[in-house]
């Protein structure tokens, strides 16, 4: 799924990143953990131009016992996450109550950047929201890491002519507005100017690790905890 708004949100980081971008010798593993109580189908979308790193054949079971990791390029990548929800079977075009179009939560992730493995990452509630999400790198090199996302359902408050509702008649995604998902969600970016309330330079991170239905985001300062002076470690528990 990439839709213009989407598309139009990162492109700007993407134009600044890929002109200075060479190949880094780190490794970065991608990530997904599952807390939902419901399972989830993930759909991993590399931009035009990058390479797949998964055939979005897997499916997430709930309750933390959906985990998988895959293993980015270890040249300049970018690319899009979302969880479905409600699919009929596994598989990248199985029909799905949400996330195969929107509105739907979107991880938006670069790697390897600017010659100095620089990564960035957002949560993007623009085209609006399915699945709770939170993003964070594990293991980082040094640099701002700060933990970026949506932790809270905004499915259960969504503005009744807002909602998209499923099978069973509940809520399954909210079409907005933005000012209802920043309220709720301050670290997401809501429409295509918009920016998180936090500062983010995250060098050569091990691990970008993505949560669904995530309860609790701990940032803890890396001076004096054996990480680099001036640097952030961000810990996403995993409740």
């Amino acid at each position: 799924m990439a839709p213009a708004t989407t598309k139009l949100l990162f492109l700007g980081i993407l134009l600044a990143l890929a002109a200075s971008s060479s190949t880094p010798a780190s490794a970065t593993t991608l990530t997904l953990h599952n807390l939902c109580p419901y399972p989830v189908w993930p759909l991993i979308t590399p931009n035009t131009g990058f390479p797949s790193i998964s055939d979005n054949t897997g499916r997430l079971d709930g309750g933390g016992r959906g985990l998988v990791s895959f293993h980015f390029p270890p040249s300049f990548w970018a690319g899009r996450v979302v969880a479905r929800t409600g699919c009929s079977s596994s598989g990248p075009r199985s029909r799905c109550e949400t996330g195969g179009a929107p509105p739907a939560t979107v991880v938006q992730l670069v790697v390897h950047a600017e010659g100095q493995d620089l990564a960035a990452y957002s949560v993007s509630l623009v085209d609006g929201f399915n699945v709770p999400a939170v993003v964070s790198p594990q293991a980082v090199g040094g640099g701002q890491c700060p933990a970026l996302g949506c932790a809270a359902d905004l499915n259960a408050g969504c503005p009744r002519a807002q909602r998209v509702a499923g099978a069973g008649g509940a809520a399954v995604a909210c079409r907005g507005p933005a000012g209802y998902f920043k309220d709720r969600c301050p670290l997401t970016r809501t429409t295509p100017a918009d920016v998180e309330p936090v500062p983010q330079r995250c060098f050569g991170p091990g691990e970008l690790k993505i949560v669904f239905c995530q309860s609790a985001m701990v940032n803890a300062a890396a001076a004096g905890d054996g990480g680099e002076a001036g640097g952030i470690r961000t810990v996403v528990a995993d409740n």
